[in-house]
């Protein structure tokens, strides 16, 4: 087993907010990020689905880890919503988020929900208690009523989306992109290491809008 999938498999489930306070507060302010760009798509319902592309301008500088910064105002920066068969990945892609100067703090169910808990609860917990949600669509996603279910509880919590569901396309064509998504656009995940990218940067400017 790799030294790191046992590092994210041992971290601590943060226990309250005043104790992510001082965990971060002596940690550095990100770094300004440069445009990236996402393949996307959006389309109203029963319409074929036009491909375009978006970039995100700079996010400002901003210290996140300041005490009265808005980020403590929730426990995850971002929950992880995906298939079984895609655990290896999201594992991944919750390393590289924690391991940003940011210190990202994810959610992944298998790590992070209480043992004892209804699955249903840890889920509704994880969700109110994020400020966004990555959703990692697959063939494995699409087929699974499990991961539907993450899905409609995130854009409850969300319904007009406002950057805060973040989908995320991989090994899925355009036309099976789902409906209740159509009017966000998407990440498609073509190389691994340009998409974490997007994900990290869109992340920052949902939790951080220039300007908010």
């Amino acid at each position: 087993m790799a030294s790191w999938f046992r590092r994210l498999l041992h971290k601590p489930k943060p226990s309250s907010v005043e104790r992510l306070k001082s965990n971060h507060s002596a940690s550095s302010s990100p770094s300004s990020s440069s445009s990236s760009s996402a393949k996307s798509s959006s389309s109203s319902p029963g319409t074929s689905l036009a491909t375009s592309s978006i970039s995100l301008s700079p996010v400002s500088a901003v210290d996140i880890s300041a005490s009265d910064s808005p980020r403590w105002d929730k426990n995850y920066d971002v929950c992880i919503c995906h298939s079984e068969g895609d655990v290896e990945l999201v594992e991944e892609l919750v390393s590289y988020l924690e391991g940003q100067p940011e210190s990202f703090r994810c959610f992944l169910q298998l790590r992070d929900a209480a043992a004892g808990s209804a699955v249903v609860t840890e889920l509704c917990d994880a969700v109110q208690n994020s400020h966004c949600w990555v959703m990692l669509i697959t063939p494995g996603f699409l087929q699974d009523p499990w991961c539907r279910y993450q899905m409609h509880q995130a854009l409850a919590e969300a319904p007009m989306a406002n950057g805060r569901t973040i989908p995320v396309l991989k090994d899925v064509d355009h036309k099976d992109y789902p409906r209740e998504l159509r009017n966000i656009y998407y990440i498609y995940m073509a190389l691994k290491e340009k998409s974490f990218r997007q994900i990290r940067d869109t992340v920052m400017h949902c939790e951080y809008p220039v300007g908010g």
